[in-house]
């Protein structure tokens, strides 16, 4: 759709992919690590999904496919409702497993396993509380959004409602990057989303953090 809001002719285009990442939860806006925690949207989060939703049905998605946990679930549902497509959950597209580190807040994490944290923003690779690693991540979620992507129909749309880190990790390894150089993409605001095209030599990155919505990123590993 043209910027009138006119339809334009998708032929020749290519396949899209569109990774939203949920709505605002409680933890968000606290800054607790929710990892697989299966954490509600808030009533502020729900309005953002509703919102979002108006913007990505205009689109034209094909299909979508989302994170099982119910932040991610019941985001989807709202793009579902507008577009009466199916949602299709994945637990492989769940946020990255946190380990001891799920439930507490940056702060409490830097008092409790310092050294672990300062090494995960050096870009080292860490086990956050024991939990996955980034390529692991990587590993289970890219190949669900790839296996999708492949049953589009030429110049489709897939939408993938999933969350911030596992969206990143996703983008990075579609985009054939080194796991060092995936937090140069940085985060995603609740609800905002990026968007791949699919071009002659791979994916390409369109778009990423896009959206009207004016809530910061909170949380975007969570």
């Amino acid at each position: 759709m043209s910027a009138t809001g006119e339809v334009t002719d998708r032929r020749g285009r290519g396949r899209r992919i569109i990774l939203w990442r949920h709505g605002q939860t409680l933890w968000n806006v606290e800054r607790r690590f929710q990892g697989t925690t299966d954490v509600e949207l808030t009533e502020t989060g729900l309005a953002q999904a509703r919102r979002a939703a108006r913007l990505l049905a205009s689109l034209g998605p094909d299909a979508i496919v989302s994170s099982d946990l119910r932040r991610a679930a019941h985001t989807a549902a709202e793009l579902a409702v507008l577009t009466g497509l199916d949602v299709t959950r994945d637990e492989a597209l769940r946020e990255t497993y946190a380990g001891v580190w799920q439930g507490l807040t940056h702060e409490e994490i830097i008092a409790r396993y310092g050294e672990e944290y300062a090494a995960w923003k050096r870009g080292e690779a860490v086990r956050r509380g024991g939990g996955e690693l980034e390529t692991e991540v990587a590993d289970r979620a890219a190949p669900v959004v790839l296996r999708h992507a492949e049953k589009l129909p030429e110049d489709g749309t897939l939408v993938v409602v999933s969350h911030g880190g596992t969206i990143r990790t996703t983008i990075g390894r579609l985009l054939g990057l080194e796991a060092r150089h995936w937090e140069s993409l940085g985060g995603l605001s609740n609800c905002c989303w990026s968007v791949l095209g699919e071009g002659a030599r791979g994916w390409r990155l369109l778009e990423h953090n896009a959206g009207t919505l004016p809530e910061p990123v909170l949380g975007d590993d969570d």
